[in-house]
């Protein structure tokens, strides 16, 4: 695994979390809402299923939650372990821009201003620094090679 797509991991945890709590929020809405009765069609005589209605949507929220939680659980694990191995790196420039790209998710851009430098600066830089994590982690990288 390249250092690159090892730091993007938090991106892909941080994204998934948030994808799960709008599923959450749909969740909750619709357990809020109430079904109309549509009168148009035939009236059939069936027999309740033992469950209110609002059962299903319940434990379905009361599941994702849960998921959501052990999924925070385990970004906050690696945002820790992410950043202790950035900043294990020599560099405080490279330590600077990976943590503000990788952990704050800034656009390089955005780092740029913040670290008063150019763009193209930054983009030279964030290849160093990226080279050098690799270099400084190269067991850690390949071990999340393996199977």
């Amino acid at each position: 695994m390249k250092a690159k797509e090892y730091l993007q991991q938090l991106q892909r945890l941080d994204t998934m979390i948030n994808q799960k709590i709008k599923e959450l929020g749909d969740l909750r809405l619709m357990s809020q809402s109430v079904g109309g009765i549509d009168y148009s069609k035939e009236r059939v005589q069936s027999s309740p299923s033992g469950d209110a209605p609002f059962v299903k949507p319940v434990l379905r929220m009361i599941e994702l939650e849960q998921e959501i939680n052990a999924e925070i659980d385990h970004f906050v694990d690696e945002k820790h372990e992410i950043i202790n191995q950035i900043q294990a790196l020599q560099n405080p420039k490279h330590i600077d821009i990976l943590y503000k790209h990788y952990v704050e998710f800034k656009r390089l851009e955005i780092v740029a201003v913040e670290m008063n430098f150019t763009y193209q600066y930054i983009v030279e830089l964030h290849g160093t620094a990226l080279k050098e994590f690799q270099l400084t982690h190269e067991n850690l990288l390949n071990s999340n090679d393996e199977p």
